[in-house]
Formats: structure tokens, sequence, C-alpha cells
């Protein structure tokens, strides 16, 4: 794996060897080369004075995995972009240090300029070096010192053949100033979000997906008894936090997955975006190295049933490892279970607003207080039994009103059912209806009709958490995606609540979370809100732990950190898959995905793989954008190329020993065609994004 040190004066001219040989691998001839020449030479104070920062490959060999010691299960570290360039590429290549004893160097990247604008000046690799993640890494070094640095704007000014890989690192394409023969591209540039940071502390953290142990709790007749859904969805634990150090899953995942995740989050090394940001001159005197991370996998620790948390005190080895690091232990709810294995006091009445009905009490409450004009509560009776139920409900049908019928504690939209006057008569009444839902007793609510305008969001949420001090902090809002009272997925990002509804949603949520504080409470929470269709938010439930949208939140956190400001991110809870494929076909489908979404500009990264190798196939899906059309294209992709896999494993004839992964390059999607035909895994480029002259045609 390289590794990123400070360049220094005395290897500049070994430095512009390297630059020069760089550009020459694109074929311009040597007269263009000797013409390009001075203004490519690295001088012996331009290290310093163009805070350059080089590549070397030091490590030896290939850390792409295996069993760590004293783990007690198994384990498997995932750190690394893949094998590095064999001893016979490092021989032809001949760079950096090697002829002198030392580590090879494999590129080198500039941050030119004086904030808060400046410039990515210089990215070159090494040609031998090129395709194995070394400019990706040196690309997300720049943009993380210019952050810490005070940077708002960096100007990339690329060669042609390099405007694929820019693109696919989320660098946003302007028509503005680019000198002949160039690409002009900007970033933005910012630290971790605060609220990111003080969630797990700046830390990486040891993430745990009990999402099946959080619901067992609750005893809630709609959800299913063995929990199966729930432990495919604890896969979202790989995005409970900015990094993860460890993840613990009720399920065995595929090999592939978790390398690919950390490649598209920069889980590959740790290049500090989680630490605060030191003063201007302290960024100035040092360049932070970057270091191997390996996030340990522990999986398939759940057999039948919910319980995960007791499963590790089980292991004792385990148990110790993972507690015993002093790292954030962060679960996807607080369980009993959760609380003996870290060591807290349990208190579940801290959890008393999970309940529907007491958070709609708690939110009567709020509003009696006033000072939330925007805000609306639409009425809630419970009924005990499932005669005082078919009363409310007949009585509202024969009134022409439509109702949502829920239980205490369903989730996603499980125990929630919205029935209209029509289908009440259409299954013979309200008693006859009722037979067909869970048992236990139900919460009988006013129906929200929502905006007549159906390109006018409708169900928006408002995500925040409450610190270990009963601070509150906002992590903002989103808009959901969800049918028939199921919650489907959720966009999040800059714009994406409607700006009459920014302000009432805040304030409302705020007020939740203060509240919650009171009652003890420490952890994420949501409020969920059904906008009414006349500029007013009814807020609808709220939810005590991490959710989907919170995980798209995490998301845009590290993205914006990783990449550069903006991100939209969209979590598709479920995209049908056309085929069932074995576990390597599966891997090679989402590096795929991943490839062609590059291309588009956006990010891939599978959410919830495990569901793909049930009888009937899905996943889930995470995808961002800087730009709405560009985030809409990739859903678009991902979910034709999903429905397409059955024919494309077909086509490819894929047997257990190999994979024809060309067969997915046939199939199409109407408004979302690639843009560049570089590599999306990494666009081979080894060239400079500065100018060189106007007269340049690529530089």
């Amino acid at each position: 794996m390289a590794k990123l040190r400070p360049a220094r004066a005395g290897e500049a001219a070994r430095l512009t060897e390297l630059v020069m040989r760089s550009k020459a691998h694109w074929g311009y001839d040597a007269e263009f080369l000797a013409a390009c020449a001075p203004q490519l030479r690295i001088g012996a104070g331009d290290p310093a004075r163009r805070r350059i920062v080089v590549a070397e490959d030091g490590t030896g060999g290939d850390r792409t995995g295996g069993e760590a010691e004293g783990r007690g299960v198994a384990g498997r570290a995932v750190g690394g972009w893949g094998p590095e360039p064999g001893d016979a590429e490092r021989a032809d290549a001949k760079h950096g240090d090697a002829e002198h004893g030392g580590p090879v160097v494999l590129g080198l990247a500039s941050l030119d300029g004086e904030p808060p604008v400046g410039r990515l000046g210089l990215l070159f690799v090494e040609p031998a070096a090129i395709g194995r993640g070394t400019g990706r890494r040196l690309y997300r070094d720049v943009i993380r010192r210019a952050a810490g640095l005070g940077f708002r704007r960096l100007i990339v000014d690329a060669d042609p053949y390099a405007a694929g890989f820019y693109r696919a690192m989320g660098a946003v394409a302007t028509d503005a100033g680019a000198p002949a023969g160039l690409v002009r591209f900007e970033v933005a540039p910012v630290p971790l979000a605060d609220w990111a940071r003080a969630w797990t502390g700046g830390r990486a953290a040891v993430h745990l997906g009990n999402v099946a142990e959080y619901n067992a709790q609750f005893a809630d007749a709609s959800l299913d008894p063995e929990q199966e859904a729930a432990h495919h969805y604890a896969c979202l634990a790989a995005f409970y936090g900015p990094r993860p150090a460890a993840l613990v899953l009720p399920r065995a995942v595929p090999p592939g997955w978790i390398g690919l995740v950390g490649r598209q989050l920069g889980w590959d090394a740790d290049t500090d975006t989680d630490a605060e940001p030191g003063t201007g001159a302290e960024r100035e005197a040092e360049v932070e190295m970057e270091m191997e991370v390996e996030v340990e996998v522990y999986d398939g620790l759940a057999g039948r049933g919910p319980g995960l948390c007791d499963t590790v005190r089980s292991r004792p080895a385990l148990a110790a490892r993972l507690t015993g690091a002093g790292l954030p232990l962060v679960p996807w709810g607080q369980t009993a279970p959760f609380a003996r294995l870290a060591g807290r006091p349990w208190r579940p009445r801290a959890l008393r607003y999970e309940s529907k009905s007491q958070a709609h009490g708690l939110f009567g409450r709020i509003l009696a207080a006033g000072g939330h004009p925007g805000i609306v509560l639409p009425a809630q009776w419970r009924a005990d039994t499932r005669r005082a139920a078919v009363r409310l409900l007949a009585a509202r049908a024969r009134a022409g009103r439509s109702t949502v019928l829920k239980s205490e504690h369903g989730v996603g939209g499980s125990g929630t059912t919205l029935v209209t006057p029509e289908r009440v008569r259409s299954a013979g009444g309200a008693r006859a209806l009722l037979r067909g839902l869970p048992r236990g007793p139900l919460l009988v609510e006013e129906y929200v009709s929502g905006p007549a305008d159906r390109e006018e969001p409708r169900d928006l949420t408002y995500d925040g958490f409450v610190d270990a001090r009963g601070r509150v902090h906002e992590a903002g809002g989103a808009v959901m995606d969800v049918a028939d009272g199921g919650y489907r997925g959720a966009t999040v990002g800059p714009g994406v609540v409607p700006g009459w509804a920014r302000e009432p949603l805040l304030g409302f949520g705020r007020a939740v979370g203060r509240e919650l504080s009171a009652a003890g409470y420490r952890g994420w929470f949501d409020v969920d809100f059904v906008a009414d269709g006349t500029g007013r938010l009814a807020p609808t439930e709220t939810n005590l732990r991490l959710t989907g949208p919170s995980i798209a939140f995490m998301v845009a956190a590290r993205l914006d950190a990783l990449r550069g400001a903006g991100h939209l991110v969209r979590i598709c809870d479920r995209v049908e898959l056309g085929a069932r494929l074995p576990e390597a076909a599966f891997d090679e489908f989402c590096e795929l995905l991943a490839g062609r979404c590059a291309r588009l500009g956006a990010v891939f990264v599978p959410a919830i793989p495990t569901a793909a190798f049930e009888p009937a196939p899905w996943m889930g899906v995470l995808v961002a954008a800087t730009g709405r059309r560009a985030l809409d294209a990739a859903e678009r992709l991902v979910r034709a190329q999903a429905l397409s896999a059955g024919a494309m494993f077909e086509a490819a004839g894929f047997e257990a020993a190999g994979f024809g992964g060309a067969a997915f390059e046939g199939a199409g999607v109407g408004g979302a065609q690639p843009v560049e035909p570089a590599s999306a895994s990494e666009p081979a480029y080894g060239t400079e994004p500065g100018s060189v002259s106007e007269s340049e045609p690529a530089s």
C-alpha cells in the first residue's frame, strides 16, 4: 500500500523525471514534451512552497485481508486497494528512490495557492502504478489538506485524459475560464461535519448490527419473530458512523463487499478527516501521514433468532477485543444485551417515546407550549380491543374519511395500514378488514392527505442525536420515499427539503430532541412528518435508533469530507435483482455498477448485500452525486442493471470458477449514458491538471 509523505527539496530532480515520464505516457511527441518541460520542472523550493506530497510504496507486499491474531472468531481485516505493483513492474519503472535504496515513489500531488481559493497544480502517477489507487489517494489527501488549511474552493485544469478520473472523484465540471485544450473542474473542500465528528468523538468505532435484537425487545405482533429482514438490514452497520474500526454482523457477508465499500468511502487509509482541523500554521508545518486502516469484520454471529450482543458476550476473546480498545461502541439501537456488553446502565424508560402513542402525546405537549405554527398534529385514538377499533374505523369510513392503523412499535411500515372508505367497503366492512391484521392493540390515526402536486415531497424526516452530556446535535432534514405506509428509502443533501418546510421541520425536530434529552435518552433519533398540502407538517412518529435516513446522512458527511461539499445521497432499501448470483458473481456485479456510476460522476455503494442470496433476491443500495440529475441517472442505472442480472448471468455463462463481466456492459439505461470511456476504478491519467500553455491540448 502506498504511503504519503511530504516531498523533500533534495528529490526535486527525480520528481521532475517522474512528471515527465507520466506526461509522456500519453504519447505526446518529443517536441511537445520539450515545450512543456520548463513549466513542469519542480525546483528545490517547490516541495515546501507548493505543498507537494509524494506517494511511495514501502509496504513490500499485499495487505488486503487475513486473520487477525487473537480475534476469537473468524474476523476479516479489510484494508488496502488490491495488490501493489509487482517486483517486475517496479524494476521496469526505474523511478523514485529505488536506485538509491529507498522506497519507490509512485506519484505526487501539489496544493498551490493560498486560502480560500487554491489549485490542484500537480497530480502525476508513475505509469507502472496507474490504476492501483495511487492517484485516488493523492487526490483525496489534497482535498483533506485543503479543508484543514481553510481552502473552500479548488480549481483543477485537467488534461482531457484525466477528465473521467476527476469526474469520478466528485469534481464538478465548469465552463468558466479553462485554458485552451483543458477541462476545468472545481471542488469545495470541507472538513467532516461537526455533528458527524461529535457522533463518535472523531474516532473510528465498533459498529454492532443489532437491528433484530432492538426490534425484538418490543414484542410487536407485526414483526417477523425470526427477524430475517432485520438481519439483512444489519448490514447497514457498515455506515453507523463516518468510519468503522470493526463491524459485528449477524449474517455472513460476501467477501468482496466490505472491500468495495471501503474503497468507495475511503477506509483504506486514515486520512484524519475525522480529527479536528488544526490552524493554518500547524497544517503548513506538517503533513499527516496516511496509515493503513483495517476494518475488522465479524460476521455470521447470529443463528435463528434476534440475539447478537449476548452472542458476542458468550465469546470472551471477541468481547474483550471489541470493548477493550477504548473505541466507541455504536449499536443500531439501545438494548439490555448491548448495555451488558458495553458495561452501561440499562434504562428502558428512556426508550418510551419509541411507542407511537407516547410520541403522539409528546408532540401534543410540545405544540401546546406554542412556537410551532407550521406544525399540525393529526388526531389519534388508541383501540385496546378489536371491537373498539372496528367502531372507530367504521365511523370514519361512513364519514368518508381515510384512516391510518398503526401498531405501537412497527418499524419501516410494518404494522402500518392505510385504510380508505373504499377499502373498507371492498373488504366487506371494518370487522372483516381487521381480521387480516396482526393481533394486539391498534392506534387509529387521522390520515393526512399530502400535497396535491405529486412532485412535492410528502414524507419528510428530521435526524439528530443526543450525546452523552445531553446535548442535541442536528444532522438535518431528509425526504423519504414512502408507499402505502411502507418506507422504501430517503434522500439527503443540499436543497432536498423544500424551502417552506425547512424551518418548521428543524425547529420542531430540535424541540423533540430537547425533550428526549430531558427524559434521559442518549443516542440517535428522528422525527417523521407528513406534509398536509397547506404548507404545514404533521409529525407522525419518532424513532429512537438509527434509521435508513441516518445512514444516508453518515455517508453524505463522509463523502463531503472525502470528495468535496454538496453531496446528495439516496438510500434505496430494496432493489430487486433479476437473478440470484453466486457470491463471486455478485461481487463483480457490484464492482461493475460502481464503475458505471463513476462515469456519471456518481458513487454506488452496495448497502445490503446478504438479501441477494435469498430465493427472491434483492439488495439495498446507496447512490450519491453532487447533482440531482446524476443522482437520478445513477439510481435508474442501478435498478435497470439489477433487473437485468438474470439475462447477464446467462449471457456470461457463469460457472463456479468464473464470471464473464463483459456481459454486463450490454445493458443500457435510458438517460444514463457514460460520460467518459476511461476506467472507472481509476481512470488512467498520470497527467498534470494544471495549465502549461494556452496552446497545449493536454497537460
